[in-house]
């Protein structure tokens, strides 16, 4: 797994540049806001993605933008992205149908150091949509069983019906390999699980044994400083704790300047950064509190 700018000169780098074809093979609905599609490259090579890359979607007259893979670089016939319905080029794959097609540059950036991660205990800790590009880390170590100590997922959605990938998070419950734990902020009268806000189950009902953990988290950028306390608490330390940062990504590239964090790049030194890295740079995670939090 390497980011863009680490490929070697003599590398065949066109689809880092130049868009090339990728196939809808299947599109499902997740929640009133996210469609998953499933897509697979027209030249029918595979994009050697890792874990928290991501890679840029285009669709003429629409425009181009980054989206993270939530699929597992396991499962190599195809690729999965989720899209949220915020802009016109979301909206506009909102309506792709089974055999349209879309441009795709990458994979980019620095995903999950899944390597490092080997042989330690993970803890996957989700908000939101946080779980889409997560999962496809969760799937790499379902896949890769053997490879990992214990398997703990912790996944917090405002409602029962924003929660996503249903179907993955009951085949991930019934695993007698995982432990998981979902909650929502908000129940409704069908809801019988936990409610309250992801850092209470984080808290209250998962013990780690820090030394050996690895920490990955994805979710609204309010949750970070409140996760990274709960684990500090529990004997973490920061270099072992993981942030995804998906923040205003745009060319991909390190050329445009939209995501640059000081002196470092989120689409191409991140967009997953380990805690000890963000440390210091204020406007990783302190700023993005509320106005009553930062105090």
């Amino acid at each position: 797994m390497r980011a863009a700018d680490e490929l070697p000169v003599t590398e065949d780098i066109t689809r880092f540049y130049r868009p090339e074809l990728a196939r809808v093979i299947a599109k499902q609905r997740l929640s009133e806001m996210m469609v998953l599609l499933r897509l697979q490259l027209n030249s029918a090579e595979t994009l050697d993605h890792g874990p928290g890359q991501f890679l840029q979607i285009s669709l003429p007259g629409y425009g181009e933008a980054p989206i993270s893979f939530c699929s597992s670089p396991t499962r190599t016939e195809s690729f999965e992205i989720c899209v949220a319905a915020v802009g016109n080029l979301s909206q506009a794959m909102h309506h792709l149908r089974p055999g349209d097609f879309v441009g795709v540059r990458g994979p980019y950036g620095h995903g999950f150091p899944v390597n490092d991660m080997r042989g330690r205990d993970i803890l996957c800790i989700a908000g939101g949509i946080g779980l889409a590009p997560l999962r496809s880390l969760i799937n790499y170590v379902a896949d890769r069983r053997s490879e990992f100590g214990r398997m703990i997922l912790v996944y917090g959605a405002r409602k029962p019906g924003e929660r996503l990938f249903k179907d993955d998070l009951a085949v991930w419950d019934a695993r007698d390999d995982f432990e998981t734990r979902y909650t929502v902020d908000e129940a409704d009268a069908d809801w019988t699980g936990r409610t309250g806000v992801v850092t209470i189950p984080l808290r209250d009902e998962v013990e780690i044994d820090p030394g050996r953990t690895t920490a990955a988290v994805v979710g609204p950028p309010v949750m970070y400083r409140f996760v990274a306390a709960e684990l500090l608490e529990k004997g973490m330390v920061a270099e072992d704790i993981l942030f995804s940062l998906e923040r205003r990504f745009k060319c991909g590239m390190g050329k445009c300047g939209h995501c640059q964090l000081n002196d470092l790049y989120v689409c191409q030194d991140g967009p997953v950064f380990r805690y000890s890295q963000l440390l210091g740079r204020s406007e990783a995670i302190e700023v993005w509190a509320p106005e009553d939090e930062r105090k």
